[in-house]
């Protein structure tokens, strides 16, 4: 720690904890991000050194926060499988004041010893320190070079990042894993406070060509018509000053839209009850265990390649992406920004139904009410809302954790079953993380019924903690048909991620339990995120099985053309399963699923698939990130400008109670 060596410490120390932090998440540790997270540790570790002002103290002080700080992201993305946005801050009262502290307290211990290596460089600066008073500042020749360094760093880094197409076009829109890989993890706090707390556009410019370019439907059929409004997005974008909305009359102008199919209002005037089923995958329907799902699956709609990507913010996102139809923003909470802004989402079913003339849709969720801030997003949807602590803890035990289904299905269906028609939501809780049958009341309840199964105890406890759902389906379906309203109701299920809460980070393979369940070895790129929709009615006359590769963005779009809701097509990023629209399938990360194949953006690798060709696969992939790209940042703008309300002309409508 002599003369110039003094300032090589922090550079080294965060370069380390950036290994590790690679090394921990699961991600490609080589890839060509490893040069800019070189660089950035090099020039942050020098202003780290001028913070410190050169005193013990100092020194202490600025390592002790580095190392809590890397620690603190390495178990969140232990716990969610992402690293956390600035934006969660504000959500740290609501784990503090729930079951879900036992839950982190839980992960620190089994992340303890990744901890312990990022803490390293702190328990070797106390000991080294020691032998050392503290030094002046600096002096004007170390002051100079230092400075000097860091400004060539600097520019070395920022050439890489705007200048080289690599690295420009994986930056293109923010997604905290995909910047941590790229940029290392200050420099994408960085990042998401400029984006995302301040505000600031990344820059990046939407194609709106491209997308009918690299996809295009089937061929055209005189029976049916396209599924768009009366929107003259040519006249609106020529009368448009602001850059934004302009830039997205013009991309929505572009777009093909998708024409309506022999599945164009089916279900008609039917009631609907929509659920997103925590932490629910296919792992979870079982003809014996969970019957009643297995039923809804095999006797609705099947689709047999279905998709649920999981998005920056777990739980809340998986939400948004089902009931909005639209790609979360990375770095906010997307959800609970749609309803402080009084964002308007005419597509998404609770407004359909109040436009079609229902008075009152309702929605309930059986942990606290207030999570996730659901009574404001939900509220802004048009829901009357019902939690733990507005009025559900009357029926669901609250002392349980997680709390029951069964008990919320049982004591709400009375509430409008008997209704000439209704909308209806639920977001569950039983088959939340921890997998184990003392962390989860719901498996130690059906404990019994799992026990003869030749599975590990973390298997055994996740199936068993659905069968509570599964329960729950079994009282609504009775409850439905005791009302006589079965024939003329839909159930639709779909996870709001992939059950992370059965990654074994300690184990050399972290998805073990997952290759347990689906019988062979999981792909953790694509096939982790493989789940089920269902979609079911008891008056279907026969069950229709659909191979196509969809995901949770094309539930909206899917929905309001099964129920012949008038909406537009283009205005969605995703589109209608039952469309002659080309698959495709978009993840937090970039990555893509398409007919032709699939492209790991971690390995920045694409693999054909059988029987498909392409005279140029380069050329292909380039085109589809950019297709990609496209509806992330539209997604993001629909948000931030409130575009729906400027386009339809339709009243946001809210439930009369």
């Amino acid at each position: 720690m002599r003369k110039y060596y003094y300032w090589a410490f922090f550079p080294i120390s965060i370069f380390y904890c950036e290994l590790w932090l690679r090394l921990f998440s699961g991600e490609r540790f080589f890839n060509w991000g490893l040069i800019t997270v070189a660089l950035f540790s090099v020039f942050f570790g020098l202003l780290s050194q001028f913070v410190s002002f050169n005193k013990n103290a100092g020194l202490i002080a600025v390592q002790s926060v580095l190392s809590l700080w890397y620690s603190v992201q390495t178990v969140y993305h232990n716990i969610f499988g992402t690293y956390m946005i600035l934006y969660s801050l504000k959500g740290a009262d609501q784990i503090a004041e729930s079951e879900m502290l036992g839950e982190a307290f839980l992960a620190i211990m089994k992340s303890l010893w990744q901890v312990l290596i990022l803490f390293v460089p702190l328990v070797l600066l106390i000991i080294g320190i020691k032998k050392f008073k503290d030094r002046p500042y600096a002096n004007k020749h170390e002051l100079l070079t230092a400075a000097g360094v860091t400004a060539a760093v600097l520019a070395v880094t920022m050439i890489l990042r705007f200048a080289i197409p690599y690295y420009r076009e994986r930056n293109a829109i923010f997604e905290m894993n995909r910047s941590v890989s790229y940029n290392g993890l200050l420099y994408t706090e960085i990042l998401d406070f400029g984006y995302n707390i301040l505000g600031i556009d990344n820059g990046y410019e939407i194609d709106p060509d491209i997308e009918n370019e690299i996809l295009s439907g089937g061929e055209e059929d005189p029976k049916y018509k396209p599924n768009v409004m009366k929107i003259d997005f040519e006249t609106l974008a020529s009368q448009e000053t602001d850059a934004t909305i302009k830039a997205l009359h013009e991309y929505f102008a572009g777009r093909t839209p998708t024409n309506q199919n022999k599945y164009t209002g089916m279900f008609k005037d039917y009631n609907l009850i929509q659920i997103t089923a925590e932490g629910f995958s296919y792992f979870a329907i079982d003809k014996e265990l969970t019957p009643t799902l297995y039923k809804m699956q095999h006797e609705g709609f099947n689709f047999t390649n279905f998709y649920t990507p999981i998005w920056g913010v777990s739980t809340s996102d998986g939400e948004y992406v089902a009931t909005t139809g639209l790609i979360p923003k990375g770095g906010i909470w997307s959800y609970f920004t749609s309803g402080k802004n009084n964002i308007f989402f005419p597509f998404t079913m609770p407004q359909q139904y109040l436009n079609d003339g229902l008075k009152t849709v309702r929605a309930y969720h059986n942990h606290t009410y207030t999570y996730y801030s659901r009574h404001i997003s939900h509220k802004n949807l048009g829901f009357v809302y019902k939690g733990i602590g507005n009025g559900l803890e009357k029926v669901v035990n609250p002392k349980h954790w997680p709390e029951s289904d069964h008990e919320m299905l049982k004591g709400t269906t009375s509430e409008y079953v008997g209704k000439d028609r209704f909308m209806t939501y639920y977001m569950s809780v039983s088959g939340h993380l921890n997998y184990t049958f003392m962390g989860n009341s719901m498996a130690a309840r059906h404990k019994d019924k799992v026990k003869h199964l030749d599975l590990s105890s973390n298997a055994k406890a996740y199936l068993a903690c659905n069968i509570e759902l599964d329960l729950a389906m079994e009282h609504l379906l009775n409850a439905l048909q005791q009302a006589g309203v079965a024939e003329k109701t839909v159930i639709v299920i779909t996870p709001d991620h992939y059950p992370y809460g059965l990654e074994d980070k300690e184990h050399i393979d972290s998805y073990h339990y997952f290759s347990e369940l689906a019988g062979h070895e999981i792909d953790p790129d694509f096939e982790l995120y493989k789940s089920c929709l269902i979609i079911y009615s008891p008056g279907m006359e026969k069950p229709i099985t659909v191979d196509k590769y969809c995901s949770s963005l094309d539930i909206i779009p899917t929905l309001n053309n099964l129920f012949g809701f008038e909406y537009d097509s283009r205005l969605l990023p995703g589109s209608d399963i039952m469309s002659d629209s080309q698959p495709l399938v978009v993840f937090n990360n970039h990555s893509f699923i398409t007919e032709k194949g699939s492209y790991n953006s971690k390995t920045d690798e694409f693999i054909l698939f059988e029987g498909q060709e392409l005279e140029d696969v380069d050329e292909y992939v380039a085109s589809m990130r950019k297709v990609v790209n496209n509806k992330f940042k539209i997604s993001a703008q629909i948000l931030e400008t409130d575009y729906y309300r400027k386009v339809i002309n339709r009243e946001h409508k809210y439930s009369q109670k």
